[in-house]
């Protein structure tokens, strides 16, 4: 567990000008104690960015270029010289979406190598809650220790992404899949990001919010200025911060109460230490999210039965408008046999959920290159099931 209280430090930043950056990354470390107190030069570390997908910084999908370069900057300036890179993206290889995120740039001018993430092998986790090992990338079990660079993004399974969650890019390959198709439940989900955290334990999370991801995120939301960069130790207190900044209460998202109850950190505001610049001055409450608290839907007897499942618990829906046809939804599908099908691909050949077969893991809204996908909450499952804890809809 964490010490109390968690010190996490907010800095204001008004772009991406690469100076600017730099100067916040600095800031930022010197009042947690130094990036020596984190790692040393001695170490092999990883830098563990959000690559997603492969979409351009403009796109707010992944890690900006900048972010990453600051990072690398404090590291060098502390003559930390052992530095590889590296995710494992929802779709495509590391090498290609690397190369269309700005990331690969600047690691080569840095003369970083990108790490082995297209391959790995299981490590045990006896200490587990949710799951006992993992498929760790190879990358990650060479170093020595890590850093997270995190994006500030939306997420229709946990509602926020963050710290916590970028952790799942050390699981290499389709190896995620198969997680999402193990721990649909968002809560059981979120406590497998919490046995993944706790052993990588990465030793610092730097959060680029700078420009952040609202509405449809992770991978199709609209980038929307938040000018903030958030480090900690501590990733609940970073999630739970990010979800103050946007005027969320952060007890409706499962990694932060659960990472709190089994031992990662803290996200009540009166066990944390804020320092750096006042986020109460930062609060973008007109920031797209949905206000409403992350059902356990495994724990409502309703949602169970089969004929009133559909009219009760949210579920992914395709914009025929939008839709080409492409199948990648199709592909993300962890199912067996597929909660969708398509018949021929091409614009007006729509895919066909079966929502018995389907999970809600949102894979396919997560990876739709074209935004056709989105989550639709039923009116009735507003009333029974996706409330606020004081019973107001939100």
């Amino acid at each position: 567990m964490q010490e109390k209280p968690s010190k996490v430090a907010v800095i204001r930043c008004e772009s991406y000008d690469p100076e600017q950056v730099r100067q916040g990354i600095a800031r930022g470390l010197d009042l947690l104690g130094g990036i020596a107190a984190f790692v040393s030069p001695e170490e092999n570390i990883l830098l563990k960015p959000n690559l997603l997908r492969g979409k351009g910084p403009e796109a707010a999908c992944t890690t900006h270029p900048a972010v990453f370069e600051g990072v690398i900057d404090a590291l060098e300036q502390a003559g930390c010289g052992r530095l590889t890179y590296g995710d494992s993206p929802g779709r495509g290889n590391p090498e290609n979406v690397a190369d269309r995120s700005g990331i690969a740039a600047v690691a080569a001018a840095h003369h970083i190598p990108l790490a082995e993430f297209n391959a790995g092998s299981t490590v045990d986790f006896p200490a587990g809650e949710q799951t006992k090992q993992f498929e760790i990338a190879a990358g990650v079990q060479e170093a020595d220790a890590v850093i997270s660079i995190c994006k500030m993004k939306t997420h229709r399974l946990t509602r926020l992404t963050g710290a916590v969650k970028n952790t799942f890019g050390c699981v290499y390959g389709l190896n995620k899949s198969a997680s999402h198709a193990r721990f649909p439940e968002a809560h059981a989900f979120s406590r497998m990001l919490i046995d993944l955290n706790k052993l990588v334990a990465p030793r610092l999370y730097v959060m680029d919010g700078i420009t952040a991801m609202e509405g449809n995120g992770p991978g199709n939301g609209d980038p929307v200025a938040m000018h903030v960069l958030i480090l900690s130790s501590d990733p609940v207190a970073v999630d739970a911060t990010f979800a103050r900044l946007v005027a969320l209460d952060p007890s409706y998202l499962p990694t932060v109460v659960e990472g709190e109850r089994m031992g990662l950190g803290h996200w009540r505001e009166d066990e944390i230490d804020y320092v750096g610049d006042d986020w109460h001055g930062m609060v973008n409450p007109d920031f797209n999210v949905e206000r409403l608290p992350v059902a356990d839907e495994n724990m409502i007897g309703l949602s169970a039965l089969s004929r009133v499942r559909n009219v009760i618990t949210r579920k992914p829906v395709i914009d025929g408008d939008k839709c080409v046809g492409c199948g990648v939804c199709v592909d993300s599908c962890p199912q067996d046999p597929k909660a969708l099908s398509l018949d021929k691909k091409g614009k007006g050949h729509v895919p066909r959920y079966q929502y018995k077969q389907c999970i809600r893991c949102y894979c396919c809204q997560e990876m739709c290159p074209h935004e056709a996908i989105y989550v639709k909450t039923p009116l009735l499952g507003r009333l029974l099931i996706y409330r606020s804890s004081k019973g107001r809809r939100r």
